[in-house]
């Protein structure tokens, strides 16, 4: 359960309690530390020429390693890791919800949103996500949502999904992102952003000459269950669009709420993949084509396509595929079978280094790996919107694109980042290079080039990676802190730590 602020204040983590009500990010920093967000006195780099296979399990199903925390996932061994973060209620997360859950637009209902300002609302979303993409230790459970987020793509700049989208978030991606998929499925069918972002809200035929408006039936069969080549037709999609006439989105009293008006429903008999719909059951009918379309097996393959894609490769082994559409198959869509079969393949454990980090994953990466110290203020938010993936904007209900090539053009400001984050030069984001020196290097050592490249990296550097930064570490310039910085700069954005 997320810690609630009284909670907070019961932990007796801190004694100014005013200062903690007035929001003050020292005193959550400070309690959070308490609970162990920290950087440990110790850490034990992996060695060996090849990706260590802790670390690539934890920069796939996670955001990257926190420093030391590929020590623990080996001394649990990767099963019963992974079986850890398949849990995700059984992990306490206390020091993540200090800083994390913070925010009173993320966690008040659809309805009372629209009491804020859309800049408000967007940011404070963004900053919440990010945040617990950064802090949370259910890290597989943040993965999972931000590939539902794209799943279920909804650009927050339309219309009212900008107050609607964060209760979408909460009550369906988050409540159902290790759940089963038909939740998932019907609660955006039911979501008021969504509704809103595809004109579900307009989709009605209350006389008979009454269009439906198929935009979100569409992308229901093409993007969110049977896929682009599923084997539905247009006739499909207009029978799934009469389905699901009648559904809006209530104005004025209860203003952001769902409701069904039968008088706008289309109550006839359809017919969609060859399955007949009998007339006469009303509201009734989305439970229904949720049926025909989450048993059809191109539904099964498309989703095991997808997350495949997202956990090994752009081409994921066909052998792979199938096993996990299996896994579909055979539990009625449930989502954590899926991703164990996933997580625990020998496809999986060959796939290093074959995708390139999309910008969330490269900031947040980043930050994991040196155990920065922020609460995601606008100056890091920016650093996303440079790199090409502002959170929650992409234009176009397909999702920011998982493949490799459309994020091979931005380095340039990956570079700036990386350098900015070393130095400290990103506005109330801050990293202790001196501490996790002191952490991977031995006792009274200076900085340690080969440690510092195995830390960031998951493995040894190559000849030409540990020249590279032998250059920074032993050049005339600067000081030795801010050469030690330049090296650690040069990691963060070379081919090694971009591609995972």
């Amino acid at each position: 359960m997320p810690l609630s602020r009284r909670d907070f204040l019961q932990t007796g983590a801190f004694a100014g309690g005013a200062l903690a009500l007035a929001g003050c990010d020292g005193v959550y920093r400070q309690a959070a530390q308490q609970l162990g967000q920290t950087i440990p006195r110790s850490v034990t780099p992996p060695s060996g020429v090849g990706l260590d296979p802790f670390h690539h399990l934890l920069s796939r199903a996670g955001f990257g390693p926190w420093p030391g925390d590929v020590e623990r996932a080996r001394s649990m061994g990767a099963e019963a890791w992974i079986d850890e973060q398949l849990a995700p209620e059984s992990i306490d997360d206390r020091a993540c919800d200090l800083r994390a859950n913070r925010f009173e637009t993320v966690f008040c209902p659809g309805g009372e949103a629209y009491e804020y300002r859309r800049p408000v609302v967007h940011e404070e979303l963004a900053r919440f996500t990010l945040l617990r993409a950064l802090y949370s230790r259910r890290q597989l459970h943040e993965v999972m949502v931000e590939f539902w987020s794209d799943h279920f793509n909804m650009d927050i700049g339309k219309a009212e999904c900008a107050w609607l989208k964060s209760s979408h978030d909460r009550e369906v991606l988050r409540a159902h992102a290790l759940g089963r998929f038909r939740d998932l499925v019907r609660g955006t069918a039911l979501s008021p952003a969504m509704l809103v972002y595809l004109d579900g809200r307009a989709n009605k035929r209350a006389r008979n000459e009454d269009r439906p408006n198929e935009n979100f039936a569409r992308e229901l069969l093409e993007l969110h269950t049977l896929g682009v080549h599923g084997g539905y037709t247009q006739r499909d999609v207009m029978e799934a669009a009469r389905a699901l006439t009648g559904w809006t989105v209530r104005k004025g009293w209860r203003k952001g709420s769902v409701e069904f008006r039968a008088a706008d429903h289309d109550d006839g008999p359809k017919e969609v993949l060859g399955v007949t719909i009998p007339a006469g059951h009303g509201e009734r009918d989305l439970d229904l084509l949720l049926d025909i379309v989450l048993r059809h097996p191109s539904t099964s393959r498309h989703l095991a396509v997808k997350l495949c894609r997202r956990f090994v490769s752009e081409q994921p082994p066909e052998s792979l595929v199938e096993r996990v559409a299996e896994a579909y198959r055979s539990t009625n869509g449930e989502i954590r079978p899926m991703v164990r079969a996933i997580l625990t393949s020998e496809e999986f454990r060959r796939s290093a280094a074959l995708k390139v980090k999309r910008p969330f994953r490269y900031v947040v990466s980043a930050l994991r790996s040196l155990g920065a110290d922020t609460f995601a203020h606008r100056p890091l938010l920016e650093y996303l919107s440079r790199m090409g993936q502002p959170l929650f904007s992409y234009p176009t209900p397909d999702g920011y694109p998982d493949e490799n090539a459309p994020w091979l053009g931005a380095f340039f400001w990956r570079w700036n980042f990386a350098v900015a984050l070393v130095t400290n030069r990103i506005g109330k984001t801050s990293v202790d290079l001196r501490a996790l020196n002191d952490a991977i290097a031995p006792p009274g050592a200076a900085a340690h080039s080969a440690r510092w490249l195995r830390h960031l990296l998951g493995r040894d550097g190559t000849p030409a990676e540990q020249a590279a930064i032998d250059r920074f570490l032993g050049g005339s310039g600067g000081t030795p802190a801010q050469r030690q910085a330049e090296a650690v700069g040069l990691i963060l954005a070379s081919p090694g730590f971009q591609w995972f």
